[in-house]
């Protein structure tokens, strides 16, 4: 586990990610070069709950050896999954790297749930979760491969906490920064976060202003993408 945590991120940029689609946000990071950002696999399991945006705190899975990974093991209360729950900061987001396996949990309802009341702003799996009717109905953002019954210790060994991981075939370096919503979650490098924020903002008003037009009837041709004519007019409309 890492000593250094990263420095706090400025909230405004936590709010302005808050408000920009994950659709946005790849855009914006193809814009600087990266393509690989999505991860693949991780959907909401609560269509009801907010957006998610925060820095992440990993969770690195290796596969399950039979002579280490015993039921007993439950009784540890220094396992490292507890640990990763009991030490995931208020507003960041949990992301555990289970390798795509989806037929043991990465976590259940209840570690979900004392996550919910230590003020995480979401998890992140792209292996399964059990008990899977308790995240439909949890309000905390909670994103996953899949749902299965059988636990963790079946499939995973937690090993490493706070190092990089691969989530979804994406690398994740704590204190990056996930946003999830409908669409999925995406993985924005720490030191883009701001820029990233700020261009995004402006893209969803612009591209607000081009459905517009759209809804009026206008053709594509000159609409969407904007010519130099439609992005005066939207400069001139302020």
């Amino acid at each position: 586990m890492s000593d250094t945590a990263p420095a706090p991120v400025d909230p405004a940029v936590i709010e302005a990610l808050r408000a920009v689609s994950t659709a946005t946000i790849t855009t914006q990071l193809m814009d600087r070069g990266l393509r690989n950002t999505f991860l693949e696999g991780p959907r909401q399991l609560n269509p009801a709950t907010p957006r998610m945006v925060g820095p992440a705190f990993t969770l690195r899975y290796i596969p399950a050896r039979e002579d280490v990974d015993v039921l007993a093991v439950f009784k540890d209360y220094d396992h490292p999954q507890r640990r990763a729950v009991e030490q995931t900061p208020p507003g960041a987001v949990l992301v555990i790297d289970a390798r795509g396996q989806t037929r043991a949990a990465s976590l259940g309802h209840i570690l979900a749930t004392r996550l919910r009341e230590r003020g995480a702003a979401g998890v992140v799996t792209d292996g399964a979760v059990r008990d899977m009717a308790g995240f439909a109905a949890l309000d905390l953002p909670a994103f996953a491969a899949g749902a299965a019954p059988t636990t963790n210790l079946a499939k995973h060994h937690a090993v490493d906490l706070q190092q990089p991981i691969a989530c979804g075939e994406v690398g994740v370096y704590p204190g990056d920064i996930i946003v999830g919503d409908h669409d999925g979650v995406v993985c924005v490098p720490r030191h883009l976060a701001a820029e990233v924020a700020r261009a995004g903002v402006e893209q969803e008003r612009l591209e607000d202003f081009v459905l517009a037009r759209i809804e009026e009837g206008r053709p594509l041709r000159g609409t969407y993408p904007p010519d130099e004519a439609t992005l005066r007019e939207y400069r001139e409309r302020g």
